[in-house]
């Protein structure tokens, strides 16, 4: 029965892995799950880690990711991640929803949801994404206390509190640097400077800054896509990929349903469709018929 239904490895061996993972000397690299059939498969592949974005989560439910989502929705949803992977989950979390007090309370339901760590940023609430113009940020004595709000509520000393600055695309890397050593007085385990440009805007970061670093790549924002090895060479701690996922599924799906609507059938899309038996395997089908079956008593046919 280990493994099965749900993640074998407890959320406190799994926060204590993400922590150690950050100062291994190796990156930890978190592609970003859309649901958790995809973090089945990213622990499968050998990932280090799974992240949940926010983008992907709102642009799921038909939303822009402009803070319309709610702590419930945001951990509901992590949570469903977290539960089937051995993996440390790593979450968007926004401003913290709310208030100071508000921040606390979403550390509170995020470890209750079995994460690992969450990130929280320095935008106005309600905030927008980060790879778009137009964006405001709080002073930073007011993001300090939302990240001392959310350390002192913090119950498992190994969950990671990662504070986003938002401040290189408004006032400039040097601001963002100042910002990020306030953070990270403040209680921060690891920064996250959103939206910088080049290898050398990440380099010049990685000098300033002495605790764990988070490198956003994600694509067709402002951001260079840098390899994972360079990222590590420069001394990041962790990488995320935030939306690749989402994109990779959504421009498949648009391609089929077009094929389906001008064609009138599937047929030519059957090549690039993960297989019925693929499925199972990943949905280990298997090791469920043989834990109990006098209850699974279906058998696996077909390579669908």
């Amino acid at each position: 029965m280990t493994g099965l239904i749900a993640a074998a490895t407890s959320p406190a061996d799994k926060r204590a892995a993400f922590r150690a993972g950050l100062t291994s000397g190796t990156i930890q690299r978190l592609p970003g799950a859309i649901n958790p059939l995809t973090a089945k498969l990213i622990q499968e592949i050998g990932f280090e880690g799974v992240y949940v974005s926010g983008g992907a989560f709102s642009a799921a439910l038909g939303l822009p990711d402009i803070g319309l989502t709610t702590l419930t929705e945001v951990v509901g949803h992590s949570r469903q991640i977290a539960g089937v992977t051995d993996l440390p989950v790593l979450i968007d979390a926004d401003t913290g929803f709310g208030e100071p007090m508000s921040a606390a309370r979403t550390v509170l339901a995020a470890e209750d949801a079995g994460i690992a760590g969450l990130h929280l940023e320095d935008q106005v609430n309600p905030k927008r994404c980060g790879h778009l113009d137009g964006k405001a940020i709080v002073p930073t004595d007011e993001m300090v206390r939302r990240l001392r709000a959310a350390v002192a509520a913090r119950r498992d000393p190994n969950f990671v509190i990662c504070a986003r600055t938002d401040a290189a695309g408004i006032d400039g890397i040097d601001a963002a640097i100042e910002r990020a050593k306030a953070y990270a007085d403040a209680g921060a385990d690891m920064i996250f400077t959103e939206a910088l440009h080049t290898e050398a805007d990440f380099t010049k970061f990685r000098y300033a800054v002495d605790i764990p670093l988070l490198a956003n790549m994600t694509e067709f924002g402002k951001s260079t896509l840098i390899p994972a090895r360079t990222l590590e060479d420069i001394g990041y701690n962790a990488v995320i990929y935030p939306v690749t996922t989402l994109r990779l599924a959504m421009g498949a799906i648009e391609a089929g349903l077009r094929e389906i609507h001008a064609t009138g059938t599937q047929e030519s899309l059957l090549g690039s469709m993960q297989t019925r038996s693929r499925l199972y395997e990943l949905l280990e089908y298997d090791r469920y018929n043989e834990f109990d079956s006098g209850i699974f008593t279906f058998t696996l046919g077909g390579n669908q």
